[in-house]
Formats: structure tokens, C-alpha cells, sequence
């Protein structure tokens, strides 16, 4: 374990819990507006339920964490598990301790509450945690099926909407959380790569073949390795290609400088994608444990 990348990584959830904290207590839940994730679904469960807000979160981060136990490192479930306390914590007591002027506009509420979620999304995931269950559930059927992460991340935020206006009959109320969710994803992306869902990333290193083999078992994607001459043709080198969403671009960087610190890496945009060779992967996966 490094020291020092887990104190980054805390102040990184510690602060990203804070922010998330400040969206739901002092923008989002005075005015009624729901988000995404298990904070939406914590609002909710707040207004049908005796329970506060971070109460309801944790009821449902909770179960969530520990059914996907098994496929998470130990590592990201101890700072998960740090960051869902904190931010029920600082969403039950903030209002409290600050006193916070009323927003009587649900644009700016709305506004600003989806950034400061977002803000706070991005830092967690920066600092290696899961800031909900619900993305943790959603890496987990990604695994398993044809959807990526944020489509099903999508999906469960289209659910969380659809029960807002079958609980409470108001469509204005769902229309400012669809502007809620919105804004937040995009300062998630934005925070952590530039907003582009994929990542075609050359890697140049003497440990290319280490390399590839952590990224098919830890980030579950396939790549490439090109065989080339330097400038001068004086020796052989190998470039690694590979492509993978932006949401796993930490963990692929700090994957990488774990095995060769002096490792080249190449970050492009993906502007287009079309095929797929992680379902061959994934089918050859399941051929082999059948």
C-alpha cells in the first residue's frame, strides 16, 4: 500500500463528500428537485419514509456495497465505505452547522446543485471510491453484459425520474431533475477526462506484455500490441493500444505506472467507435469456465 496515494486519495473523497453533501442539503432537498444515484434515491426514500436524508442513503448504499463485495478490491470498498459515511453524515448535520440562505429560484437550485454534485462525483472517483452503490451495480452488470457502466448508470437515473412523477403526479418536478442529472453527468466527464466517453490511450514501455495482461484482468478491456523500430532504427520497441471509457482512465493510469513508472502514455480522443473486440474477449472468458 502507498501511504501518500491514500492520503491523496482521502482528501480527494473527503472533499468530493462535501460537495456532494452541499448539493442535496442546501440546493437539490429544500427544493424538491431529485438527482441521480443513490442521493436521488435517498431524497425519495426521505420524503415517503420518518428516515433523513443520509439515513435513507446509507439504507440503500449499504445492501448495494455488500452484494457487490465480491468484484470490487478490497482497497476501493474501504474508501467507498468511507465516502457513503461521510457524505450521510454531512447531509444530516451540515444544515445545522451552516446557516445556509434560502433559494427561492428552482433554476439556480437546480443549477447549482447538479454542479456541485458533479464536482463532488468526479472528486470521489478521482480518489478511487464509489460514491453510490448504484455505479458499483452498474460495473458489475457491465461485466456481464453488452452496457457499459453509463448506460446503465442511465438507465437507473431514468428509473429514479420515472418514480419521482409516479410518486408525486408532478412532471415539473421530474423536468428539473432531468436538468439535474444532466448537469451532473457532464461535470462528472468534464472533471475526469474532457467529457468524451472513450479513451484510445498508446502506452511505450519495456513491460508492455505485464501491462496488457493487468488490463484484460482488472479493466476487463483488449488491446494491441504494434511492434516498431525507433526513429534511427537502433532498436526494437512496442507500443500498447488500447481503448477504454473515461471513467477508467484513473485506474488505468495508476495501473500502469505501477508497473513501469517510466511508461510512456499517448491519451487521444475517441471521436467515433464501432465493433467491439471486449465481446470476443468476454465470450472466450466464459468458454473457458464452462
Amino acid at each position: 500500500m502507498n501511504i501518500r496515494n491514500e492520503v491523496i486519495h482521502a482528501v480527494k473523497i473527503t472533499v468530493g463528500s462535501l460537495f456532494i453533501a452541499i448539493a442535496i442539503a442546501f440546493f437539490l432537498l429544500p427544493a424538491g428537485v431529485a438527482t441521480g444515484g443513490t442521493p436521488g434515491m435517498g431524497i425519495i426514500l426521505h420524503m415517503l419514509t420518518p428516515l433523513t436524508v443520509g439515513q435513507a442513503m446509507l439504507a440503500i448504499n449499504i445492501p448495494l456495497l455488500l452484494a457487490g463485495w465480491a468484484f470490487v478490491d478490497f482497497g476501493f470498498a474501504l474508501r467507498s465505505v468511507f465516502s457513503m459515511l461521510l457524505t450521510a453524515l454531512l447531509v444530516d448535520f451540515l444544515p445545522g452547522w451552516v446557516d445556509f440562505p434560502a433559494l427561492d429560484s428552482l433554476l439556480l437550485a437546480t443549477l447549482y446543485g447538479g454542479i456541485s454534485a458533479g464536482v463532488g462525483v468526479g472528486l470521489v472517483l478521482k480518489g478511487r471510491a464509489s460514491a453510490g452503490g448504484t455505479t458499483i451495480v452498474a460495473r458489475i452488470l457491465s461485466k456481464y453484459s453488452h452496457f457499459k457502466p453509463a448506460q446503465i448508470v442511465l438507465v437507473m437515473d431514468s428509473l429514479i425520474l420515472l418514480a419521482v412523477f409516479v410518486l408525486f403526479k408532478d412532471l415539473e418536478k421530474v423536468l428539473w431533475s432531468m436538468i439535474s442529472i444532466y448537469v451532473t453527468a457532464k461535470l462528472i466527464d468534464r472533471m475526469l477526462t474532457g467529457g468524451v466517453h472513450e479513451k484510445i490511450v498508446q502506452i511505450v514501455s519495456q513491460k508492455n506484455q505485464q501491462i496488457g495482461q493487468a488490463i484484460r484482468e482488472t479493466i476487463g478491456r483488449e488491446g494491441t500490441i504494434v511492434s516498431g523500430q525507433n526513429l534511427t532504427t537502433d532498436y526494437d520497441k512496442t507500443i500498447l493500444f488500447v481503448v477504454v471509457g473515461v471513467r477508467r482512465m484513473p485506474q488505468l493510469r495508476e495501473l500502469v505506472l505501477s508497473i513501469d513508472p517510466t511508461a510512456l502514455m499517448v491519451v487521444i480522443e475517441a471521436a467515433e467507435m464501432m465493433g467491439s473486440s471486449r465481446v470476443a474477449y468476454q465470450n472466450r472468458i466464459s468458454a473457458k469456465h464452462n
